[in-house]
């Protein structure tokens, strides 16, 4: 079969340039290739183009345009699963500029497609006290509720993304002080992040009673399931959801069903409250722009209360109650009066 240069390029922008030469993880290059199924299939099933004989002509800002129209309208995703899809797009079609100039004026009008910009919601964190309530959730007189409840722990203490926890090792923990946790975040950049001493000791409990403390095991998952493999961020988000679930029935604050990145902005929250910079919060999520970091100094209420606090001689002077005057007429007219002078 003849392959085509489209099929070409999509190959070697898969299997080699994102993997070797931008080093992007396995988890971000299988996020490009659903991108480019689900174009595929939108090409197959709604153009009814014969797919092995997609051709670079064929790469369209006409296609990519009505391909995220059918995101949002047939798949019903989100907006920011639609820029998503885009930025892959785009990463691909920057790839091409350099290998098929002839089509320069093409891929600078995929390129000038725009992101749909969403509003940003406040990020509404746990308090420390809801943290706590959760934490002691798991039942810690049964094997598996010990891990689940060192899992939590660790998810919280190091502001982990889950895909970090899951693909921890045994050797990427150290016990001995100062205790810490070595992750492998995005961009395969390896961040160093320290953990309490409870955290360590919770850890260290975990390891002895697994046996895992041995060499020759340094190598497997930190955290398996009863099969023995790695726990999955499915797994671990089940894990939190089930302990959630109870922890909102003593605490309505929490929510019954908790995404394991409020976790990791709820950390986030408690570091920058604790008088922190936005430097050191940054390096600890592992976030590579500061611009990032920089939603938690928007957000921060407590801090923004505490600032407020500092105001001293405040102007804002109390307003009369009109219940203690004789009407209301009365009322309108000393309050009025107070703008005047």
């Amino acid at each position: 079969m003849r392959t085509t240069d489209f099929s070409v390029h999509l190959t070697k922008f898969l299997s080699h340039y994102l993997p070797e030469l931008k080093n992007l993880s396995p988890n971000t290059i299988a996020s490009y290739c659903d991108t480019f199924r689900l174009l595929l299939s939108y090409c197959q099933d709604v153009e009814k183009k014969n797919i092995e004989k997609i051709t670079l002509k064929d790469f369209t800002p006409e296609l990519i345009d009505c391909f995220m129209l059918w995101l949002e309208t047939n798949r019903h995703n989100s907006v920011n699963t639609r820029n998503q899809r885009l930025a892959a797009i785009h990463s691909f079609t920057k790839y091409l500029q350099t290998q098929e100039p002839r089509l320069l004026f093409n891929f600078q009008r995929i390129l000038a497609i725009p992101v749909k910009t969403t509003e940003r919601t406040a990020i509404q964190p746990l308090t420390k006290e809801a943290v706590s309530v959760l934490l002691r959730q798991p039942n810690t007189t049964t094997r598996q509720g010990r891990r689940d409840a060192t899992i939590l722990c660790l998810l919280y203490d190091t502001a982990a993304r889950v895909q970090e926890i899951c693909d921890l090792k045994i050797e990427d923990v150290r016990l001995e002080h100062p205790a810490h946790v070595r992750i492998y975040g995005k961009g395969r950049k390896t961040r160093t992040v320290p953990i309490l001493p409870t955290t360590a000791k919770n850890l260290k409990n975990y390891l002895t009673e697994m046996h895992m403390l041995t060499p020759e095991k340094s190598h497997l998952p930190l955290f398996t399931n009863r099969n023995g493999q790695k726990l999955t961020r499915a797994g671990i988000t089940y894990i939190l959801n089930k302990y959630a679930k109870m922890a909102s029935m003593i605490d309505s604050s929490i929510p019954p069903k908790i995404n394991p990145h409020l976790l990791r902005h709820t950390k986030a929250m408690h570091i920058y409250e604790s008088n922190n910079d936005l430097i050191s919060v940054r390096d600890f999520l592992g976030h590579s722009d500061i611009k990032t970091t920089g939603i938690y100094a928007r957000s921060s209420l407590e801090m923004k209360r505490k600032a407020l606090e500092q105001v001293q001689n405040s102007p804002v002077h109390e307003i009369p109650s009109w219940q203690k005057s004789k009407n209301m007429m009365d009322w309108l007219k000393n309050f009025g009066s107070q703008g005047t002078k």
